[in-house]
């Protein structure tokens, strides 16, 4: 119940400050770190603390390689390892599941928003099959680009999360 609550408190705190600055920021996430690694450790010993180190660096390196690829800050990296730290590996990837669906639903409703959905699926081949996935670059103008729209994806992160918590583990996609 202690992690949950945690857990509930610095996404809240999280959310605010990236939908207020489009920041997570560091005063948040480290201490909060080292309660999560300190509590696990003194809790359950060195098999828990294992536990949360495994559940740190599966949370990092689920956000890794869209971070690498300029898709979002290390703040949204750093908070979602931050929550395998707290509750473990499993439950940050079903947290990663549903943070990608709830972001795909943001992003579509972006999307129809700003009129771009259309054009959005006219570029989906070239965005799919561009070069610069490869390391070159292929970058579109700034005019023809859909992917000009951004927003704060530590929602998505909360949001995968806090259904994670609501479905304790299981795995609910329909």
């Amino acid at each position: 119940m202690w992690f949950n609550l945690l857990l509930i408190m610095i996404l809240t705190v999280c959310v605010i400050t990236d939908i207020r600055s489009r920041k997570i920021y560091n005063k948040i996430i480290y201490p909060s770190l080292l309660i999560a690694f300190l509590s696990h450790l003194f809790q359950g010993g060195w098999s828990q603390f294992q536990w949360a180190i495994l559940g740190f660096f599966l949370g990092f390196s689920l956000l890794l390689i869209p971070y690498l690829m300029g898709g979002m800050g290390a703040g949204d990296v750093k908070l979602l390892a931050l929550i395998g730290a707290l509750k473990g590996s499993s439950f940050v990837l079903y947290t990663g599941i549903y943070m990608a669906l709830i972001g795909g639903v943001i992003a579509l409703i972006l999307l129809i928003h700003h009129k771009k959905l259309l054009q959005f699926l006219k570029q989906l081949p070239y965005l799919l099959t561009s070069i610069r996935l490869l390391g070159t670059d292929a970058t579109m103008t700034e005019e023809s680009s859909i992917c000009t729209t951004t927003y704060p994806y530590g929602i998505a992160i909360a949001g995968g999360a806090v259904f994670t918590l609501l479905l304790q583990g299981r795995l609910l996609l329909w």
